[in-house]
């Protein structure tokens, strides 16, 4: 019986949460689509993937110098 009322409370939750989800999800949907086309977060992001590209690669020359091989 217990088994029975998580089901149904865990059905109505989602039914209810999907209602309202999707209204949510739409706004921050419409949000990415803005802010993914503005320049700004474009440099931020490019900096960040060269600050990435750089320690992979400062990782990469230390374990290979470290290298007992």
């Amino acid at each position: 019986m217990a088994k029975l009322s998580f089901i149904a409370g865990f059905g109505a939750g989602y039914v209810l949460g999907a209602r309202a989800g999707r209204e949510r999800y739409e706004q921050i949907r419409r949000a990415w689509e803005h802010a993914k086309d503005d320049p700004r977060l474009q440099s931020i992001a490019g900096m960040a993937q060269a600050r990435a590209d750089d320690a992979v690669s400062s990782l990469k020359s230390k374990m290979g110098s470290d290298s007992p091989h």
